[in-house]
């Protein structure tokens, strides 16, 4: 029975409800932390008269936040502000800051990462990119310095030695990605001194919703034995010339796409066979039909120096080192008639989720938190502490502007910059993708305006980018602005202009992708507006409320709707994918524990020494005990290993089908979690087994274990990258589609 079942679980229920609703988002009390504050104050001047500053200790809060205010301002030229500090305190206190864009965030948070690192707590610093974590670490460095704390940052390309060096430091900035790249290949280290991460104690989670959130069901792989893909360029070949409508349909919230009874006959008269005879055909036909019909170039992917590079849809971006799963890589570089990239076995994998919540203490900062605050306290157990701007906001945000085709609302994009551009205010337009940016830049070039386009094409240089969007008669594209890391200043006679413009074309899916890109306007107090020119034939109207909506223009009630549909829709997914890992993690956790043990004690030997007594006394004697020992530990490490690849491959495709349980008014995940547990212990099982059978058959001599020929032998290479979860729909959606489809031809 569940926990929550019968009297006392419906008890528990209410009385959670009843909290998430006093605990609301963004309802943490700053009143404590603003008298702190307060106190600092009146200790300023006595600090600045001081030759030396003391060091700074989070047992007095007051003169933490005194010493680290003059030491910032001693070494960077930055006095933080009190709203700063405050974030400071919220984020000390386990809490992730809501900040607006310009009001300092990274300052606020070295102070946080200093104030842990002070009381002995090894702090990694999360961002969402290897460009921010290392121009925030050596921003940050004098700081750091000052106050006793030392600071590193990690890069894609360190070498292992430069990321122990990293780690060593008390705080270290990375990418979630390379952070979480460093820990799945600790997991296949077989000796210690070849580990890289500490014991992790605290993250501080810059861009926090993007990481946490946008993020969190992201897959990082560690693969080995590395291959080419597999994909036919004659399999995309055939798709091209199949028409929609006719040979295929794609659904309405364009998800999924099906071949038609025509489009089968099509491509089995193609083929000269049956279809559903030949499965591995008719996956290929499936992901080549996906990779054309779905997935579009300068929009989910561009193509750079031969290779196919995805874009990161909450930050409008190339998303390095990330790829599709299920052959769909494969299948999209043969429809742009590219070479197959490498693929391989899984060797292990963390979600981003999984990986921040292995920190016992985490917190965070951000622009846009409240918006998410249910999902940070659902799955990470972390409130949103709003803090007040240090100047208060003067923006003038217009009301949407409603059109019913999108080229209509193009239209009048370009007449609104035209205009707007005539007096000389700056001008900052935010696109949904890179075509659009592209497609715009080609407008308004044709009437004579130039513009700088910042997208996933040209994203190294955002920085420069970004810094000159708030001069005299800037024009400025972008696809995104989350995560970009720079503020924009106003330049000469800006403000009496009005300051920056902010236009929107198009509504995200999320709200907070919608404020991030407004929140570029009305820094520190500046003038700044903004407004969202949205067109009935918008992705975001098409997809989540094509029923509710007529012909005509939409009303700005309708396009609130959709967007919280779509924010309820990715809500769930996050929730039925943390379903679905919570099992896996525990068993991830326990494999991890089993491992420690063999990696750094004497496990190994005292396993096969107790199941083969007789063969490990003769060898003991022969080869001595040290070698013996070091030759059981790559036994077991090994068979360990294996095995838990075999249970991650088998569990992604029990996963796979288990959707197919519905029809028989099974719960899916229930059902999952019942053949999973099992396989667990078979798993255990087989890595004694395998160990044992190993142990007796290896060839160990004084020289030690020959790992080839005993048929030990590991990858000999391993690679990183990034799963780009939900392509074209659930499994079971997929799964419906395929059977329906057969039904229908029959």
């Amino acid at each position: 029975m569940a926990p929550e079942a019968g009297v006392g679980g419906n008890v528990a229920s209410i009385t959670a409800r009843i909290r998430r609703f006093l605990e609301r988002p963004g309802s943490i009390d700053l009143a404590p932390f603003q008298r702190i504050v307060a106190a600092a104050g009146e200790r300023e001047d006595g600090l600045r008269a001081a030759d030396e500053l003391p060091r700074p200790s989070t047992d007095d809060l007051a003169g933490f936040c005194a010493i680290m205010r003059e030491a910032a301002r001693r070494t960077l030229g930055l006095r933080p502000y009190d709203v700063q500090l405050v974030g400071t305190l919220a984020m000390l206190s386990g809490n992730v800051a809501e900040m607006a864009t310009g009001e300092g965030k990274t300052l606020s948070g070295a102070m946080a990462a200093a104030g842990y690192a002070l009381q002995g707590k090894r702090v990694h610093v999360i961002s969402v990119n290897d460009y921010l974590a290392r121009r925030d670490a050596e921003w940050m460095g004098p700081l750091y310095e000052a106050v006793g704390v030392s600071v590193g940052w990690i890069s894609e390309s360190a070498t292992p030695d430069e990321r122990r060096a990293a780690y060593a430091a008390d705080v270290t900035y990375g990418s979630v990605s390379e952070i979480g790249f460093d820990v799945l290949r600790d997991r296949i280290v077989t000796d210690v001194a070849d580990l890289v991460v500490p014991e992790p104690d605290v993250a501080l989670v810059d861009e926090a919703d993007s990481v946490l959130v946008d993020e969190a069901r992201v897959p990082l792989v560690l693969a080995g034995a590395a291959d080419p893909g597999d994909a036919a360029p004659e399999t995309a070949a055939l798709v091209r010339r199949l028409v929609k409508g006719y040979h295929y349909e794609i659904d309405d919230q364009e998800r999924n796409v099906h071949l038609t009874s025509r489009g089968i006959d099509t491509v089995e008269e193609a083929l000269g066979l049956d279809l559903y005879d030949t499965p591995a055909t008719l996956t290929e036909v499936n992901l080549a039909l996906h990779a054309h019909a779905l997935l579009t170039r300068d929009v989910d992917y561009i193509v750079r120096e031969g290779r196919v590079h995805l874009i990161n849809p909450s930050r409008g971006r190339v998303a390095m080192l990330q790829r599709w799963p299920d052959g769909l890589q494969a299948a999209v570089e043969a429809k742009e008639a590219l070479a197959p990239s490498e693929s391989g076995e899984v060797l292990d994998s963390i979600t981003v989720q999984g990986l921040i919540t292995r920190y016992p203490q985490r917190c965070g900062m951000t622009g846009t938190a409240v918006a998410v605050g249910d999902q940070l306290r659902e799955f990470y157990d972390l409130r949103v502490a709003v803090v007040p701007p240090n100047r208060p906001c003067v923006r003038i945000d217009e009301p949407d502007r409603l059109f019913e085709y999108a080229m209509e609302r193009d239209h009048a994009l370009v007449d609104e910059i035209a205009e707007v551009h005539a007096t000389g205010r700056p001008i900052l337009v935010g696109t949904l993708d890179v075509a659009e940016s592209e497609r715009l830049a080609g407008n308004l070039a044709g009437r004579g305006l130039d513009c700088v386009v910042l997208n996933a094409k040209n994203d190294a240089e955002e920085a420069a980018i970004i810094a000159r969007a708030g001069e005299c008669g800037a024009i400025t594209v972008s696809t995104q602005m989350a995560g970009r890391g720079t503020d924009i200043r106003l330049g000469e006679g800006v403000e009496k202009l009005g300051g920056l413009y902010v236009i929107g074309s198009g509504r995200h899916a999320s709200s907070r992708l919608d404020d991030q890109l407004r929140g570029r306007a009305g820094r520190q107090g500046d003038p700044g507006g903004s407004v969202f020119l949205v067109s009935g034939e918008d992705d975001l109207i098409t997809h989540y409320v094509a029923d509710e909506y007529a012909r005509g223009v939409p009303d700005r009630e309708l396009v609130g709707h959709a967007q919280r549909v779509a924010e309820g829709v990715d809500m769930e997914i996050h929730r039925n994918t943390w379903r679905y890992t919570r099992l896996l993690e525990q068993h991830r956790a326990m494999v991890l524990g089993l491992r420690e043990k063999v990696l750094r004690g004497r496990s190994a030997s005292d396993a096969l020494s107790g199941a083969a007594p007789e063969r490990w006394a003769e060898l003991s004697e022969r080869v001595g005990e040290d070698v013996l020992d070091e030759a059981a530990r790559q036994i077991v490490l090994f068979h360990l290993d294996r095995c838990w690849a075999d249970h991650l491959a088998y569990l992604g495709e029990l996963r796979e089908g288990i959707h197919l349980r519905a029809l028989g008014r099974l719960s899916p995940i229930e059902e999952f979690n019942k053949e999973a547990k099992p396989a667990y212990e078979r798993m255990l099982a087989e890595v004694e087994s395998r160990s044992i059978a190993a142990f007796e058959a290896a060839e160990i001599t004084a020289d030690g274990l020959d790992l080839d020929g005993a048929g030990l032998k590991r990858p000999t290479a391993t690679w990183t990258y990034l799963v780009q979860e939900n392509p074209f729909g659930t499994e079971w959606e997929r799964i419906l589609n395929r059977l329906t489809t057969k039904v229908r031809r029959r």
